[in-house]
């Protein structure tokens, strides 16, 4: 930050690379140079992009008068640029690609072949470090999976004319390493970020205070709340086999709660370092669990990844002429309602699948893929049923009880979809899953005037109930637009900085760490 604010604004982004570069460096090692290569290509492949369209527009340009009554011809030059743009726009994507496929999914496609189960190094990112680990793992560079997804955005945002080429190459080296989201995101796009990282930014104030607010906030909820509940879970994922139905889905609900507060926590540590640069990063979460279905889950739950398969991969696919063929045909068997929404369906199917894939090289994560895509698509599929249904009951959206009775399904199904995610194998999700309906009757939660152990003692449950309750207000006055951080900033000085010395003290006091604690790492840093 110094640094930064000290040179002059035009060298400012200089500081950035140096320290993207050194912070990659030390969680990557040598690994650096393969997201380096990464973007060294991709910036090549920008400017072959680039080179081709002003070839287009220097010809119709310099043809203009002759090919003003040749509207054919002209639309026949613009075509062949496309067509070549579009050539070197997939060279770019699956260049992109290879090295994520051979470091992260290579041990994973050889164990299809083969027969033999992949290694946990080399087939789970849940599992696998990312950073320099013992001799014989298969490594990758940190933030493989995010950079990965902004070299494809940014060739296929040129092809599409969304966004202009770098012509400096350290500068888009700056783009694809900024180090405060490319630990775990959010996924930014080059037409939004890339100019916020080039052109310097004034030392603000007021800018200093908001960002320091979102990062206590994502400290709090990380070492207080995600590091704090790990423990529980860690336990009863470990040993399910003694537990029962409620203690299961008890840990589901709590790895729901950990995962939430692990990420956003690291979301909001990565956008408050940014701000306090002058840098804006998108919007990742949107209380989540105040959503009303499982689509309106993942609406709210990493946006930009939600964004990213949208644009580049529902659309191209739903819209693309083999399934709008397809879409054709099925009207025809299975009638319109169906036939319409079938390549649609199709193209979610595959969305999701490679959601679950992204978390990583297990067939458990393709199954958590699948378990919120069928929902999502049930939901779509069966809308007008539910419509009728609830104008059968009298039942409207505006009622209390039924927006409440969505919240808690929702919860329900995405907690137990966790199961999916976080079990050993998917085989142990399966034995997890049929334990829930099982011995929900004498299962004392308090034994003895004490709280089940789990690994934490009486205090640190109730601080934990006490930490959670105040995520779900701060979540709840979120959700109604209530600005929190804005209010804090209006007050004086002396108040505001009270607030932060005492969020400051409430780290050192409640927080995990030390010894057996890793409070720097993410869940999600591992996906």
């Amino acid at each position: 930050f110094a640094a930064y604010f000290i040179i002059p604004v035009k060298y400012r982004w200089l500081v950035l690379l140096a320290g993207n570069l050194v912070f990659n460096y030390l969680n990557s090692g040598l690994l650096l140079l393969v997201m380096a290569a990464t973007a060294l290509i991709t910036w090549g492949i920008g400017l072959w992009i680039d080179r081709i369209y002003r070839q287009e527009a220097k010809y119709l340009s310099d043809n203009e008068e002759y090919l003003s009554d040749k509207k054919d011809l002209k639309k026949a030059v613009q075509k062949r640029s496309k067509s070549r743009a579009k050539l070197v726009m997939i060279s770019g994507v699956v260049v992109s690609l290879l090295p994520l496929l051979y470091l992260k999914y290579g041990g994973f496609f050889v164990s299809i072949f083969t027969g033999k189960a992949p290694s946990a190094a080399s087939s789970s990112a849940a599992s696998g470090l990312l950073r320099i680990g013992s001799p014989g793992e298969l490594l990758l560079p940190i933030g493989i999976s995010f950079y990965t997804l902004q070299a494809i955005s940014y060739v296929v945002d040129l092809y599409r004319r969304k966004t202009k080429a770098d012509r400096n190459p350290l500068k888009f080296l700056l783009f694809m390493s900024f180090f405060p989201q490319i630990v775990q995101g959010p996924i930014p796009r080059h037409s939004k970020l890339a100019t916020q990282l080039y052109e310097g930014h004034k030392f603000d104030y007021h800018r200093l205070c908001m960002g320091v607010q979102l990062i206590l906030w994502g400290f709090m909820k990380k070492m207080i709340v995600a590091d704090r509940i790990s423990g529980p879970v860690i336990e009863i994922f470990d040993h399910y086999e003694k537990y029962t139905g409620l203690m299961i889905f008890l840990a589901a609900a709590m790895y729901g709660i950990q995962v939430y507060t692990d990420f956003s926590g690291g979301m909001d540590i990565a956008r408050g370092v940014a701000q306090v640069l002058g840098i804006e990063l998108d919007l990742n979460f949107r209380q989540p669990y105040f959503a009303s279905s499982v689509e309106d889950f993942w609406r709210r739950w990493h946006i930009t990844l939600g964004g990213w398969m949208r644009e580049y991969v529902f659309y191209p696919l739903s819209l693309s002429k083999g399934l709008v063929k397809l879409g054709r045909k099925s009207r025809k068997i299975f009638g319109q309602y169906i036939g319409k929404r079938l390549p649609a369906f199709l193209a979610m199917f595959v969305v999701y699948l490679l959601v679950g894939f992204w978390h990583g090289a297990e067939w458990k994560y393709v199954v958590y893929g699948i378990w919120n895509g069928f929902f999502i698509m049930a939901g779509i599929l069966l809308g007008d049923v539910y419509a009728r249904g609830k104008k059968l009951c009298g039942i409207s959206d505006e009622q209390f009880s039924w927006r409440l009775f969505q919240k808690i399904r929702t919860f329900v199904i995405v907690s137990v979809g966790r199961i999916l995610s976080r079990a050993d194998t998917v085989h142990d999700s399966i034995e997890m899953l049929k334990l829930i309906p099982k011995k929900w009757y004498n299962l004392a939660f308090v034994v003895d005037g004490s709280l089940i152990d789990l690994g934490l003692d009486n205090d640190n449950w109730i601080l934990l109930g006490i930490a959670v309750i105040v995520l779900f207000i701060v979540d709840m006055l979120h959700e109604r637009n209530v600005g929190i951080r804005e209010a804090i900033a209006k007050q004086n000085i002396v108040f505001r900085w009270l607030i932060y010395y005492a969020a400051f003290a409430a780290l050192l006091i409640f927080g995990i760490y030390g010894p057996g604690y890793d409070a720097a790492g993410f869940i999600y840093e591992k996906f």
